[in-house]
C-alpha cells in the first residue's frame, strides 16, 4: 500500500474518531468519495492500525444507528420552511 494512502486513513480515522464525524462530513473536509473513507475506514485501517479502526468502526456504527433520525429532522426542516 502506498503511504499516502496509509496516511490518509489514519487521518481520516483521527478525524472521525475525534469529531465524532459522519462518512459524508469526512468525505467533504479531505476531498474524497464516501466510499474512500469508508473503505480506508474498514479494510486499510485494519492491516495499519487496529486499535484505532475500531474506535473509528464504534463512531461509524453509532452515526450509521441515528442516521435515520437526522434524516427525519431534515425532512420536517425542509416542511416547515415551505410552509412559512
Amino acid at each position: 500500500m502506498k503511504a499516502y494512502i496509509e496516511e490518509r486513513a489514519i487521518e481520516v480515522a483521527q478525524y472521525i474518531v475525534e469529531e465524532n464525524a459522519t462518512v459524508r462530513q469526512t468525505a467533504k473536509k479531505f476531498g474524497v468519495s464516501k466510499s474512500t473513507v469508508h473503505k480506508d475506514i474498514t479494510e486499510r485501517l485494519i492491516q495499519i492500525n487496529p486499535s484505532l479502526a475500531a474506535r473509528a468502526r464504534v463512531v461509524l456504527d453509532i452515526n450509521k444507528s441515528e442516521r435515520h433520525i437526522r434524516g427525519g429532522l431534515a425532512t420536517k426542516e425542509k416542511y416547515l420552511h415551505q410552509n412559512n
